[in-house]
């Protein structure tokens, strides 16, 4: 194959950080000339959503395996530091390139920065060209028969499976040909984004292969192993029934319509397990939809009524939820899988989530901002989408009135406690049918457990049924919610 010549395009990578089926690289390569691989650190992202520690931690891991995977192509990752449009503009000149090949964005703030990045390589002659790498369609694509973006759920992912399944995902290019000469490149280790004094990594590390490889290795094992039976069994934290493939979705690590034709491949389109897996990936299309068309969402209720919710402030309870430390199991173990792994199994999120909005009355925000920091798969449109789904004041809101139970959520979803076992050990000895409930064993069961409530594990923070209350009385305040429960 003959080495292009001349001057290079730029392959800006973002949240795409992977060879195969990515239609920016793919056209980078396209055009016939060498290709410069360019990761720019941005400084301009805001502060509040800037990447949290546990999001830092796998950015590193999944930009060492990107830069492998380069090189094993022939080509070579440049790292940059900076704000996008000046570092992309200042390469430009450096190489003489003319076009610059991008996954597209759909954050706020990726939208406002990427017109600058445009506006700025415009005035150098430079082209930018961007690609769908991140969804199975754009957010203005699937429109209602009024032409307007869908506000439900259930009718979005009708119109997808209309016009599904999505092309066959293609395979990564054979050579990434790189320039004859190189501009700086900074190093990985010298962006500090490993923590290292304290170093809390270690769960991850062990739960975690972040990367394209690792992505191909959860793919595989969950549609041999758990594809099958993924309708039975996904809402149950105490078996591994899940694909874990969130994170690596996040990062752009591997294409939606890989997971869709992998999917399609173990399983028939028409059982129940793989409509059902499809379906998640359908919310996750349909959080960047409302994203797209509701750009306040990560900060602002969508249901307007929300905005005078008598929220609490507690700092102690925010904190014991934080912690995991209130008493309740299934709470504490889902917030402590959260500290140890950077995730949690969605039921269990679900019910970490009614608990802090329902029983403790705190702002949606709070829970969001603290999974943003913690979660490897921190993810604006869906982590948003979710948390104003569980408080009701989402565009598909769960009703308001729907306050789960933790102690009856654990007993139906983790029955013989293992989950609970796992990540809350003080509780381990426990009886099955007390271990959502250690309040209610006998002081002998206790003792013979290993367990005085109060010291080795707490009383719950705050009673089921008074919360219950607490939260409908609270809710039926707000415009349109009087009387409805």
């Amino acid at each position: 194959m003959q080495t292009p010549t001349g001057t290079p395009v730029i392959w800006w990578v973002r949240q795409d950080l992977r060879v195969s089926d990515n239609d920016a690289l793919l056209g980078a390569v396209a055009a016939g000339r060498a290709v410069l691989p360019v990761f720019v650190l941005d400084e301009e992202t805001p502060g509040r959503w800037a990447p949290g520690g546990a999001s830092r931690w796998w950015l590193h891991g999944s930009l060492a395996a990107l830069d492998a995977s380069i090189a094993e192509r022939g080509g070579v990752l440049i790292l940059r530091r900076g704000k996008a449009d000046t570092v992309l503009a200042e390469l430009a000149a450096e190489t003489g390139a003319e076009q610059v090949f991008a996954g597209r964005l759909y954050e706020p703030w990726a939208r406002e920065r990427d017109k600058r990045v445009a506006a700025a390589l415009k005035a150098k002659g430079v082209e930018i060209i961007g690609a769908k790498t991140a969804l199975l369609f754009e957010p203005w694509e699937i429109e209602t028969k009024a032409g307007g973006p869908y506000g439900v759920y259930s009718p979005f992912s009708r119109a997808c499976f209309d016009r599904l399944p999505p092309p066959e995902p293609a395979p990564a290019p054979e050579r990434i040909p790189a320039p004859d000469r190189l501009p700086r490149s900074e190093r990985l280790d010298d962006w500090g984004l490993l923590p290292t004094k304290p170093d809390w990594a270690e769960g991850l590390r062990e739960s975690w292969t972040p990367g394209e490889a690792g992505a191909a290795v959860r793919l595989e094992r969950f549609v041999s192993r758990g594809l099958a039976s993924y309708d039975e069994t996904r809402n149950r934290p105490d078996l591994d029934a899940t694909s874990g493939l969130s994170p690596h979705l996040r990062w752009g690590e591997i294409s939606p319509a890989t997971v869709w034709h992998a999917a399609l491949r173990a399983g028939s389109p028409r059982s129940a397990a793989t409509r059902t897996f499809l379906q998640e990936l359908l919310w996750r299309e349909f959080s960047y939809h409302l994203l797209w068309h509701r750009p306040e969402m990560p900060e602002e209720a969508l249901k307007p009524a929300f905005a005078d919710f008598p929220w609490r402030r507690d700092a102690a309870g925010l904190a014991a939820w934080q912690k995991g430390i209130t008493g309740y199991p299934i709470v504490d173990a889902g917030m402590r899988q959260l500290w140890q792994t950077g995730w949690m199994h969605n039921r269990v999120r679900m019910i970490v989530a009614s608990f802090l909005i329902k029983h403790l009355l705190l702002p949606w925000q709070d829970g969001e901002a603290w999974f943003w920091d913690t979660l490897v798969d921190a993810d604006l449109a869906s982590n948003s989408a979710s948390w104003q789904w569980v408080a009701g004041s989402g565009a598909d809101a769960a009703p308001y009135f729907r306050i789960f139970n933790p102690v009856l959520q654990g007993e139906k979803f983790d029955p013989d406690g293992a989950y609970v076992r796992r990540y809350v050990p003080e509780l381990a000895r426990l009886p099955a049918k007390l271990i959502h409930r250690p309040w209610e064993a006998d002081a002998a069961v206790l003792r013979g457990a290993g367990i005085t409530l109060g010291r080795d594990y707490p009383k719950p923070i705050v009673e089921h049924g008074a919360a219950r209350a607490r939260a409908l009385s609270a809710l039926e305040t707000i415009s349109g919610n009087k009387g409805a429960a």
